[in-house]
């Protein structure tokens, strides 16, 4: 029976309570007799009573007592750490939380404490009715990467006058990390989308498409640490999601044909149909994994939008199982923005380029219909005259070829690509061996040099020309080219 039975605090204070009264008590309680006050407070702080018997005169003071030990129970429990500093900067009370941390933190928070208590004195005008000084916000660094936030009000006695001050301090290592690392990639995502004309005027539409694909490497790289990827545009046409740009993956995944459908088409197709990102932690068990980096095992795909329109999807594999977090996520759809708009400046750019082209090269065909009919028409004539005639009819069968090849070269002319998913398929038909190669062409004579930059360009190279031996080794000090 005694096990179940309530404890109760007894203060005998300093006339001693009738021995019939405790054992009155006793029959039905288990009875913790103090003899003094401080005593009586001790064993509030450290247990748990039921009731607590005292004199009347005893009685608030251990109220008190027992009400403070609530407090710092409530104030020990939360997260952030917090204190009570005076007007001379001594640290008078603290929490646990608040010891838990280093003494650097300590330090630098008894400082701004004692720093505020200077600006609430200044605010405060004691000769004002309801004086009130509002809280400060104050933040610091403490090494290289660790980043504090306080909160610091003031305690004010009856005549405004700011006594104490309290201060509420956390660590927000973690928030300022995250924020700084979504301003680095909105500060790239702004420097991608910067397609100045004079820097890509020159170019064609492939060159263009490599230029943007180097900046979305480096910075998917530099601040996201994603090293294998792809990106595939929705074309409009057919709702087939066509690769325009991949790293880190095989070709045999590149080709496989994925359309903007919920079923059937894997998780990119999943993507592209409802705008939604999707992590997936394992791809062993997850049926709308296809494969494509050898040995996924996790992946990330965030749709590329465009005025709440999907253009394409931003594919990222891992070989690391659950290797991606929501705060990747949220990274990629950031950038992904950034991706479509650029995107969208490179297809405006193209659209704009197609009617004006197409314009020249009808004009340019028209032109030279007539003059080239005749060539080849008189040249096969001649042909047919000096039939015995080898090295003659040789040289006319080369004039004709050249004719035929004048045609050809008008009719590509008008061929343009019409989207950066058109650009980037005659991309893919470049030559793999000089295609992405850095190529300087060094001659002294303007259309030879000319011609040889045409042809390496059209196989796919970066082509750079220099007029002499001296433009030539500027640029060579300026990047490193794969030949001259």
């Amino acid at each position: 029976m005694n096990d179940h039975r309530g404890r109760v605090l007894v203060l005998a204070g300093r006339e001693n309570v009738r021995s019939e009264v405790l054992e009155s008590l006793g029959h039905h309680f288990e009875l913790e007799v103090h003899q003094d006050m401080e005593s009586a407070f001790n064993a509030l702080r450290q247990g748990m009573f039921a009731a607590v018997f005292a004199e009347v005169g005893d009685f608030l003071p251990l109220e008190r007592a027992m009400f403070d030990r609530q407090v710092a129970i409530v104030l020990n429990t939360i997260g952030e750490g917090v204190c009570i500093v005076d007007d001379t900067g001594v640290l008078v009370w603290a929490n646990d939380k608040m010891r838990s941390f280093p003494p650097a933190v300590y330090e630098r928070v008894k400082a701004t404490c004692l720093s505020a208590q200077s600006i609430f004195a200044r605010q405060t005008d004691p000769a004002a009715d309801n004086a009130r000084v509002r809280s400060k916000k104050f933040g610091f660094q403490v090494g290289e990467s660790r980043y504090f936030e306080m909160i610091v009000s003031p305690v004010v006695d009856e005549h405004s006058h700011t006594q104490q001050v309290v201060a509420v301090v956390w660590d927000a290592s973690t928030g300022r990390r995250l924020q700084q690392k979504i301003d680095a990639i909105d500060a790239a995502g702004s420097e991608l989308v910067r397609l100045e004309a004079e820097s890509i005027g020159k170019l064609d539409f492939t060159a263009r498409l490599q230029l943007l694909e180097e900046k979305i490497i480096r910075y998917t790289s530099d601040l996201m640490h994603f090293d294998h990827f792809c990106v595939r545009v929705v074309d409009q046409r057919n709702n087939k999601l066509e690769p325009v740009m991949s790293v880190g993956l095989p070709d045999e995944a590149m080709n496989v044909d994925l359309y903007g459908e919920p079923e059937g088409n894997g998780i990119s197709g999943y993507v592209a149909a409802t705008g939604r990102s999707y992590i997936c932690h394992d791809v062993e068990k997850d049926s709308r994994y296809v494969p494509a980096l050898e040995h996924a095992k996790s992946s990330l795909t965030v749709p590329l939008r465009l005025h709440d329109k999907v253009i394409g999807i931003f594919n990222v594999e891992s070989t690391s199982p659950g290797a991606f977090t929501e705060d990747d996520r949220q990274f990629a759809e950031i950038f992904g923005r950034y991706v479509a708009i650029a995107l969208n400046i490179l297809n405006l750019m193209v659209v704009e380029r197609v009617a004006a082209h197409g314009r020249v090269a009808e004009d340019v065909g028209r032109e030279v219909a007539a003059p080239v009919n005749d060539i080849v028409a008189d040249a096969k004539s001649l042909i047919d005259q000096y039939i015995g005639d080898d090295t003659l009819r040789e040289r006319l069968e080369r004039i004709v070829e050249h004719a035929e090849s004048i045609r050809e070269a008008v009719k590509e002319c008008g061929e343009t690509p019409r989207t950066v998913v058109d650009a980037d398929k005659i991309e893919r038909k470049n030559d793999p061996l000089i295609a992405n190669k850095r190529v300087l062409v060094a001659d002294d004579e303007p259309k030879i040099r000319q011609t040889i930059a045409d042809v390496l360009a059209k196989l796919g190279a970066r082509v750079r020309m220099a007029e002499d031996g001296a433009a030539a080794r500027a640029a060579i000090d300026q990047e490193p080219f794969d030949l001259v």
